[in-house]
């Protein structure tokens, strides 16, 4: 290993999940890490070596066989076992995402090259949330589970449910590119593969049963379960959603806390509680599928129950345009990091 590999790895907490077992670490602090103290694993792994050998050029077969994604790379895929989707070329990756848009091959490889660089760290990057015995009961359950990309040892969490109109999960789009950034603001970012075909119903309790592993295995994870927040682009925003209005245990999860700052990415979904949390919401102008004004209507209800509320209509972009990058949408990910602690550090005040 590398001076600067070992660097990192120092850098990264002692409790890891392994495939042996569980490793416990004790004493990591709950607070959200203040913005001073953020983004020293960031500033390490802008160190380190491209070790991986990830480009736009490359199949997507290759990238789901690669060495550091053993036993989890098909979990990239948008659509659980379409191995013939491993012939496309991450240049063209867009092609297997019909729902979206601004779908950009580089942001693909740098979340990937981040991800293997973990593994060779020695982090565990994919959890299963289901048992042996559920996934028999139930064997579409296999194609489920969390990427988790860390940021600082005990800050809280985010976990983002990526778009695809419940036929595909947009892991490359609207996952790892978002948990990239959130990581590098020190927070740490899951990315939740839930079942598709299916519908709304199971993707949600996919959903649930992830927070409800996280809550289960915080120590473990090194992530704190105060004043997480969940993420949803499309389809996933409206499952986001659900969440912040009912909570987990309403689709099968443990009876946990709700979140403390609902994202929701260009989606159109009506349903709303007596009590909701914080809301930033984003979509673009010329958004064909859900249009603007399907959310305005569900801001102006929260925001007349005094629901903390930041709404953007972005100029010039349509559906599915992910992190926003090169467009006026680039940033919307920080903002909304920033609009989530801001929520969090009022609600411990």
């Amino acid at each position: 290993m590398s001076s600067k590999r070992t660097m990192t790895a120092g850098l990264r907490r002692r409790s890891r999940l392994t495939m042996a077992g569980w490793v416990t670490t004790l004493g990591l602090s709950a607070a959200l890490p203040a913005a001073a103290e953020t983004h020293s694993i960031a500033q390490a792994d802008a160190l380190l070596p491209a070790e991986s050998g990830f480009s736009t050029e490359m199949r997507f077969g290759d990238v789901i066989e690669h060495p550091d994604f053993q036993g989890f790379g098909e979990h990239l895929l948008p659509r659980p076992g379409r191995l013939s989707d491993g012939e496309v070329t991450l240049d063209r990756i867009g092609d297997l995402l019909p729902y979206h848009s601004n779908v950009r091959p580089e942001e693909l490889v740098q979340a990937l090259d981040r991800l293997a660089g973990d593994v060779r760290a020695g982090e565990q990057v994919f959890y299963s949330i289901y048992t042996p015995d559920e996934i028999a009961a139930d064997p579409a359950k296999a194609a489920t589970g969390i990427f988790l990309l860390r940021g600082e040892p005990g800050a809280s969490f985010a976990i983002i449910a990526p778009g695809g109109g419940f036929s595909y999960v947009g892991t490359v789009h609207e996952g790892l590119p978002y948990a990239t950034a959130i990581s590098a603001a020190g927070l740490n970012a899951f990315v939740v593969r839930y079942r598709v075909g299916l519908g709304q119903q199971a993707a949600t309790e996919d959903m649930a049963r992830a927070i409800s592993f996280i809550f289960e295995h915080t120590d473990e994870l090194g992530v704190s379960p105060s004043n997480y927040s969940v993420w949803g682009s499309s389809a996933g925003a409206r499952m986001a959603a659900l969440i912040g209005t009912h909570g987990t245990f309403a689709f099968g999860g443990d009876d946990l806390p709700k979140p403390s700052a609902v994202i929701m990415a260009y989606t159109s979904h009506a349903d709303i509680g007596q009590s909701e949390p914080p809301t930033f919401v984003i979509v673009g102008e010329r958004d064909g599928i859900a249009p603007p004004s399907n959310m305005e209507r569900r801001v102006a209800l929260l925001r007349g129950m005094d629901t903390p509320v930041e709404f953007r209509i972005v100029p010039g972009v349509g559906h599915g345009f992910g992190t926003g990058l090169g467009t006026a949408a680039e940033g919307w990910i920080n903002d909304a990091v920033t609009f989530w602690q801001a929520h969090s550090a009022r609600s411990q005040e």
